[in-house]
């Protein structure tokens, strides 16, 4: 049973993080600090350190994190445009990182399966087909691997992993039906970890099985019970390891993509919702079918011309020009 006086202080406490703890102005020094290593790095094509260029994509992630809490929760903007900007610069991480699988295979990543499933549905959303076939790509080449290590306990994560598969109708390791036990199963045979992949993937199990409904009173009904599935862990903020982050705990992307792929096949979907997590300001942001491309961040422009200049095996030279 959801206690909706806990959540609301909850909701509270992950509002005003970005006023009275996570403050912008500290964001942006470290990412001034930053700008000035990344050119030093470029300027000096210094490429027996230019590993510190993917260390450093993590301090742009968190500016724009703190710019887009600042517009959406703060002042009450809908503005999505630095949003899309933290998704660009995970799929850059990913790009980055293959290219140092060799010279340090035991680098730490700098993004996890959470994040890397996350910008992708997000690209679908967004409609940018290109560099979500090619972040798909990389995701199915190293599934697994340390590159792609799906050891992972979010279980929105998994249920937005095999809609997607169901909606592209594509497939991993063969499947796009009960992907986590497929993926448990496969990983204990080939002796890779896959303990804390869930055992179940509790209302998403059941919403899974029924999201293609016509029927607009049965979509509604799930949906309710996935928004209390979420509020109930958002509740537990700073303790949940599903939903209590302060970045995306009030944030029902995983409702979202539902509504969207829905939307996108011409299935009935509600007009409106009376629970608090579908009205925050995150919920409420306007998405464009399809969205444009941001303006490219200046430091990352500058790290994606070097890794292009340097490494010809670098994924987006492939590919030519990419978001935009």
């Amino acid at each position: 049973m959801l206690n909706q006086k806990k959540l609301e202080l909850a909701y509270r406490r992950y509002s005003k993080n970005f006023v009275d703890g996570i403050k912008f102005e500290d964001i942006e020094e470290v990412y001034i600090d930053n700008l000035n290593e990344i050119n030093s790095i470029v300027d000096l094509n210094s490429v027996e350190k230019d590993h510190i260029l993917l260390i450093d994509l993590d301090s742009i992630a968190s500016y724009y994190l703190s710019k887009w809490k600042n517009d959406v929760l703060v002042n009450r903007e809908d503005n999505i445009e630095d949003f899309k900007k933290i998704m660009i610069v995970v799929f850059y991480q990913c790009m980055g990182q293959d290219l140092y699988k060799i010279r340090y295979p035991k680098m730490m990543l700098e993004y996890s399966f959470r994040d890397v499933i996350a910008a992708l549905i997000h690209f679908t959303m967004f409609g940018w087909e290109k560099e979500e076939s090619i972040l798909f790509d990389f995701i199915v080449k190293n599934f697994g691997g340390r590159l792609m290590a799906a050891n992972n306990w979010n279980k929105h994560t998994w249920f937005l992993l095999e809609l997607y598969l169901q909606y592209r109708n594509k497939t991993i390791v063969g499947t796009d039906k009960d992907l986590y036990i497929a993926v448990r199963e496969q990983f204990k045979e080939e002796e890779l970890e896959y303990d804390l992949i869930p055992e179940d993937l509790d209302i998403y199990s059941e919403v899974l099985e029924h999201w293609t409904t016509p029927q607009l009173d049965e979509i509604k009904t799930l949906i309710d019970k996935m928004s209390v599935f979420h509020s109930n862990l958002a509740s537990e903020l700073g303790e949940s390891i599903e939903f209590g982050d302060y970045g995306y705990g009030f944030y029902p992307y995983e409702i979202l993509f539902l509504i969207h792929v829905r939307e996108k096949i011409g299935l009935p979907v509600p007009d409106h919702f009376n629970d608090l997590l579908m009205n925050t300001p995150e919920a409420k942001m306007t998405i464009d079918d399809p969205e444009p491309y941001p303006e490219w961040d200046p430091l990352l422009r500058k790290i994606d011309i070097f890794y292009r200049k340097n490494y010809p095996d670098y994924i987006p030279n492939k590919h030519g020009e990419l978001f935009q």
